[in-house]
């Protein structure tokens, strides 16, 4: 049986199984967006690690260390840490602030009683949940129809199955239960590779020689190869990063499930966990440059790695790993769209909410198949996206009373203006234009929701 198959096979058997085994049928709408409201801190890190490591975590990382050394590894890694520290006084006051929540968008329209801003948010994060779900059919698709020998378009379908197949069955707590399993898994294989992926290609002088990535330029953060580094990529990269989880309904939806007095340990040692797998990943591709190997696709350099330095068996941990952080990001996504359904319907129907999930992946499938889309093109622009409402949501947990029709201009204007610009240098490769439309982005929508709502003699309490 074709070693892609079988990891296929095998996955789905596994979740499916501890799914229908741990977890009972869900009837209930909204135990089927926040469960019990009192998930633990243990199992809440594994599924929050789970959920934020996505194709860019399990690529990109690999693909800059090999291409942009240390600079671009560091521009990855440590944003993508930090943006969940920072998350966490959030996470606490919107769960205090509206202990039976369930979305970020029902949330503004309780403090703005304005279905404008409720819609905005909505827009916003529905659409990134779209190409989010996107982009990891489309990295896990190009290797499993490679390794398969299927059509693309037919894996895309295929992956997206197997995610809703066990979604649909308890919601979030489906998700968490896997999340948790798939978690354990790939940091054990990711550790394996590390270990074993130094020794067979090197050792530890082959890592320090990739730190300067495969031109041998980018082992500095200051030098002028990271300076560059950091305006084609590293400030973009943070911004979206940065504004991550603020932006991202599947965070928001955890701090309403996790317990009030375990959200902080929850956020703070799934930021930690999820470290390690891209860090992991990293150093494969450092010890690729240092080695001096010629990539066919510097996309999937780690991939090329595990074949080229470890035994033919260790691509079907490695297949495994990669199916296990793409589906735990889009079964989030499932229930974190799920959940946004109750915003858009008056009545919390179970059967509207599952029917979401099957939209989302129709929209996803349609996204990953079109042609000429790359994963570091996606996650650039949907880490952008996502960015267009960070400074009216921290205001605004923060107790700065807006304007509502600031936040929608603001944040309109954000989307209109920054993200074309941003687009377009995304598009063209031109550093220039790629930070301007991120700093567009992030702050036009946080400086016009304030201009406006001052001018209009709004009152901070």
């Amino acid at each position: 049986m074709n070693k892609a198959l079988f990891v296929l096979s095998a996955y789905t058997l596994m979740m499916l199984g501890a799914t229908v085994l741990m977890t009972k049928k869900e009837n209930h709408a909204e135990r089927f967006c926040v469960g019990d409201r009192n998930a633990g801190w243990g199992m809440s890190a594994l599924s929050i690690a789970a959920t934020w490591i996505w194709a860019p975590a399990l690529f990109t990382s690999a693909e800059n260390a090999y291409a942009r050394g240390f600079a671009g590894l560091f521009w990855f890694l440590a944003p993508n840490v930090v943006c969940m520290v920072l998350f966490i006084p959030f996470a606490k006051r919107i769960r205090k602030e509206m202990p039976e929540g369930i979305t970020l968008s029902g949330y503004m329209y309780q403090r703005y009683q304005s279905k404008a801003v409720r819609n905005v948010y909505l827009f916003q994060l529905c659409a990134l949940s779209a190409l989010s779900t996107g982009v990891q059919l489309l990295a896990g698709s190009r290797i499993f129809s490679i390794l398969t020998g299927l059509p693309f378009g037919a894996v895309t379908i295929v992956m997206a199955a197997i995610a809703l197949s066990y979604s649909q069955f308890s919601g979030i707590k489906a998700s968490m239960l896997t999340d948790a399993i798939q978690m354990v898994f790939m940091l054990a294989v990711s550790i394996g590779f590390v270990v074993f992926g130094v020794k067979n290609g090197g050792g530890v002088e082959t890592l320090v020689m990739g730190l300067g990535g495969a031109a041998g330029d980018a082992n500095s953060l200051l030098s002028a190869r990271g300076l560059e580094i950091f305006l084609e990529f590293g400030l973009p990269a943070a911004i979206g990063l940065l504004s991550g989880p603020f932006g991202d309904q599947s965070f928001w939806q955890r701090a309403f499930c996790i317990r009030k007095d375990r959200i902080g340990w929850a956020f703070l040692a799934g930021a930690l966990l999820f470290g390690i797998v891209p860090l992991s990943m990293g150093i494969l591709g450092f010890v690729g440059a240092g080695m001096g190997y010629d990539a066919a696709d510097t996309g999937v350099i780690n991939f090329e790695l595990v074949n080229a330095l470890l035994p033919a068996w260790a691509v079907i941990p490695f297949l495994f790993m990669i199916v296990s952080g793409l589906l735990s990001t889009i079964d989030s996504n499932l229930c974190a769209v799920s959940s946004l359904t109750t915003d858009i319907v008056k009545e919390k129907a179970l059967g509207r909410m599952k029917l979401s999930m099957v939209l989302l992946l129709a929209v996803g499938i349609a996204i990953a198949n079109i042609p000429g889309l790359t994963v570091t093109h996606l996650f650039l622009m949907y880490g952008t996206l996502r960015a267009s409402t960070l400074l009216p949501t921290v205001f605004t947990l923060k107790g700065i009373n807006l304007e509502p029709r600031g936040v929608v201009i603001g944040i309109m204007s954000a989307m209109a203006v920054g993200l074309p610009v941003f687009g377009y240098g995304n598009i063209k490769g031109i550093a220039a234009y790629k930070t301007a439309g991120s700093l567009l982005t992030v702050l036009l929508s946080g400086v016009l929701a304030l201009m406006i709502s001052r001018r209009r003699g709004v009152r901070n309490g």
